[in-house]
C-alpha cells in the first residue's frame, strides 16, 4: 500500500544549508565512430531558449565541426559545401514528422586563386555563402527565405582581418554584424565560426566517469573545449512563427500553456555516393542520408552504447524509431557507477550521487529494480500521468525499468503538468498528490528532441537567482524559497526557462544530467532519498539530497562571456593570438 507521509513544511536551518550549498556551486563532439571521421557534418550541440533580449522570440542554435583549432590554416574549417544542414521543429502532436524545417546549403568561391593565403589584398578565398530554405509541409516542398547569406571568414589574425592594405580592412565585430541576415519570412539568421560555448571535462568524463569537480585543487578540472571554435547556425524566430496556430506569446493562457510546446533537433546529411576521379575532382551522387543528429545533449555521447551510436545518428525522433533505444534510458549505464551494489565504489568521483534504493521506505530505482511498477493498477494512480488511461503503458512498462518514470519522459516526451510531475510543495508527503505546478513541455512524439514551452519567460541573465542548473535550481527554489513555496499556486520561478525546458547557452547540462541520473527529479516530486525516514525525519532536505545538489561535473561555465544580443555566441578565437595563452 502506498505510504502517505506527513512531511513538515518550513525546512528551517536545513533549507538554509541546502541553499548555501547550491549557491556555491554541455553535446556530442566526435560521439560516434562514423561521424568522428566526418567533422564537417558533425552536429555538436543544439540550443533552444527564450531570447533574453526579446520576450517575443526564440533563439535556436545548431553547432557543427568540433575542436576547430583557430590557427588551423591555410585551409581553415568551414561548412561543408556538400552537406545538407537542417534544423527540425515539431509543434503538433497530430502530424507524423517535421512541422517546420530550415535547410541550409553552403557554397564557396576563391576570389584570388593565385595566392596560398586565405585572405589577401581585400579578397577572400573559400569565401562562403549560403541559401536558407524553409518547409512547413513536412519537408515535401521548400521555399527560399535567404538566397545569398554571408558567412564571415575565420578570425585568422589582425593583418588578414583589420589591415586596410593587405587584409579586409575591417573589424571582426563588423563582419559578424554584416553577416546577420533577415529572412523574407521574418527570422534573423547568422551562420559562421564562433567560440564553442559548450563546457565539459571531457578527459575526466571518459575516464569511466572520473569527473573533477570545480574547486579540486589537487587535480583541477579542465574544460576540454576551452579555446576551440565551432561553426554555428543561429536563428532568432518570432514565437508566432513557431506556435502551431500562429499565436503570439501574449496570447498564451499561462506559462504552462500546452499549445506553446515545441520540439527541436538538428541534423546533417550527405549524398550516398562519393566518387574520387583522376585530377582530384570529387563527385557526389544519390539521395541524401542522415549522418548526424542531435536533440537532447549528451544522449549519443553518454547514454547510447558504442555498438548503437551510428544507428542512433541515422534515426529520427519520428515513427517510433527511437523506441529501439528506450532501454538505455530506463536503465542508464551511468547509474551503475552510482550504485554500490554494482560499480559505485570503483568510481569515487561520483560518490555524491547515489540513487534511491528505498525511497519512502519502499521504492528501489536502481537498474533492473521495479521502481514504481509495484503500484501498477493501483487506484492511487488514477488521475495521474502514471495511470493506464494516461501514459501508464509507457511509464510503467515492466518491473525492471525503474527510470521509465523520470529519465525516459524527460528525453522522449517532455513532462506534463500532471501528478506526479509537480513539485512536492503542497503534496503533504504523497508524491502522487497534486503539488505545485512546475513545467509543461509535453509533446508525445516518443523521440529524442529538445522540448521548450515558449510561454515561459526568460530569466534575466543578471537576475540574482539566475543559475546554470536550469530546472534543477528552479525546483530547489520552488521547494525551499519562501517566495515560492508558500502556496501551490502557479508561479514563474527563476530558471524555469532552463534545461531541460529547452537549453540555454549557460546551462551546465553535464551536471544537470548526472544529477538527474542520480534521482534528483524523483526527489523533486517527493520520492525522497533513502536517509529520509518516513515518520521520523522532519525534513526531506537530507544529507544525501544536499550531496546531490552540491555535486558539479567540473567546469560550470564557458571560458568566455557570451554576447548579450543575438547571436549570443562569442566571436571565434583568433588564430594569430592563439599560442599566447595556454589553453588550461
Amino acid at each position: 500500500m502506498f505510504p502517505l507521509l506527513r512531511v513538515q513544511r518550513g525546512f528551517g536551518l536545513l533549507c538554509c544549508a541546502l541553499l548555501l550549498s547550491v549557491g556555491s556551486y554541455a553535446s556530442s563532439h566526435r560521439e560516434a565512430p562514423l561521424i568522428s571521421q566526418d567533422p564537417l557534418a558533425d552536429n555538436t550541440d543544439v540550443y533552444a531558449f527564450k531570447s533574453p533580449d526579446d520576450p517575443n522570440s526564440i533563439t535556436i542554435i545548431a553547432n557543427y565541426i568540433p575542436f576547430e583549432s583557430p590557427e588551423g590554416g591555410p585551409n581553415y574549417y568551414n561548412f561543408g559545401t556538400n552537406v545538407r544542414y537542417e534544423i527540425h521543429i515539431k509543434n503538433k502532436a497530430t502530424t507524423a514528422g517535421d512541422d517546420i524545417t530550415y535547410r541550409f546549403t553552403f557554397s564557396s568561391v576563391n576570389e584570388d586563386p593565385t595566392t596560398f593565403f586565405n585572405i589577401r589584398l581585400g579578397k577572400q578565398n573559400l569565401k562562403t555563402t549560403y541559401k536558407c530554405e524553409k518547409s512547413t509541409d513536412g519537408g515535401r516542398t521548400f521555399v527560399t527565405i535567404i538566397s545569398n547569406g554571408i558567412v564571415p571568414p575565420n578570425n585568422i589574425g589582425p593583418r588578414s582581418i583589420e589591415n586596410a592594405t593587405v587584409g579586409l580592412g575591417t573589424s571582426y565585430d563588423a563582419l559578424v554584424q554584416q553577416s546577420i541576415a533577415t529572412a523574407n519570412s521574418g527570422e534573423k539568421v547568422f551562420c559562421g565560426p564562433v567560440d564553442d560555448p559548450f563546457f565539459v571535462d571531457l578527459a575526466g568524463a571518459f575516464d569511466v566517469g572520473n569527473f573533477r569537480p570545480e574547486g579540486n585543487t589537487t587535480n583541477p578540472t579542465v574544460d576540454g573545449l576551452n579555446r576551440f571554435n565551432v561553426h554555428t547556425i543561429a536563428l532568432k524566430i518570432p514565437v508566432n512563427l513557431l506556435q502551431k496556430d500562429g499565436k503570439s506569446v501574449m496570447q498564451a493562457a499561462n506559462i504552462l500553456d500546452p499549445d506553446y510546446v515545441i520540439g527541436v533537433w538538428a541534423s546533417a546529411s550527405r549524398q550516398m555516393i562519393q566518387t574520387l576521379y583522376n585530377g582530384s575532382d570529387v563527385g557526389y551522387d544519390g539521395k541524401y542520408v542522415q549522418v548526424s543528429r542531435l536533440g537532447m545533449p549528451l544522449t549519443n555521447e553518454a547514454v547510447i552504447p558504442v555498438g548503437m551510436k551510428d544507428r542512433w545518428n541515422a534515426a529520427t525522433p519520428y515513427n517510433g524509431e527511437d523506441l529501439q533505444f528506450a532501454k538505455y534510458f530506463t536503465n542508464p549505464e551511468l547509474a551503475l557507477y552510482m550504485d554500490d551494489s554494482q560499480f559505485g565504489k570503483a568510481v569515487p568521483s561520483l560518490n555524491a550521487l547515489r540513487i534511491q534504493e528505498k525511497s519512502l521506505g519502499s521504492f528501489d530505482f536502481r537498474n533492473g529494480k521495479p521502481g514504481l511498477f509495484v503500484l501498477k493498477g493501483n487506484q492511487a494512480l488514477n488521475g495521474t500521468a502514471l495511470s493506464e488511461a494516461a501514459f501508464g503503458g509507457l511509464l510503467l512498462p515492466d518491473n525492471k525499468s525503474p527510470r521509465a518514470v523520470d529519465l525516459l519522459p524527460i528525453f522522449y516526451t517532455g513532462v506534463p503538468n500532471l501528478a506526479p510531475y509537480q513539485l512536492a510543495t503542497g503534496k503533504s508527503g504523497n508524491p502522487l498528490a497534486a503539488g505545485k505546478p512546475f513545467i509543461h513541455n509535453f509533446l508525445p512524439t516518443l523521440g529524442d528532441m529538445l522540448r521548450l514551452n515558449m510561454a515561459v519567460p526568460a530569466t534575466p541573465r543578471n537576475h540574482p537567482k539566475f543559475s546554470s542548473l536550469g530546472l534543477v535550481q528552479a525546483a530547489v527554489l520552488g521547494l525551499t524559497d519562501p517566495e515560492y513555496n508558500a502556496s501551490t499556486a502557479l508561479q514563474f520561478i527563476p530558471n524555469m526557462d532552463g534545461f531541460p525546458n529547452g537549453r540555454r547557452l549557460e546551462d551546465d547540462v553535464t551536471t544537470i544530467e548526472l544529477q538527474a541520473v542520480s534521482g534528483v527529479v524523483l526527489a523533486a516530486v517527493g520520492l525522497w532519498y533513502d536517509d529520509f525516514q518516513p515518520g521520523v525525519t522532519t525534513s526531506p532536505v537530507t544529507p544525501k539530497l544536499v550531496n546531490v545538489l552540491g555535486f558539479n561535473a567540473g567546469p560550470t561555465k564557458n571560458d568566455i562571456e557570451l554576447k548579450p544580443m543575438f547571436p549570443f555566441v562569442q566571436n571565434p578565437w583568433r588564430g594569430f593570438d592563439y599560442p599566447e595563452k595556454a589553453r588550461f
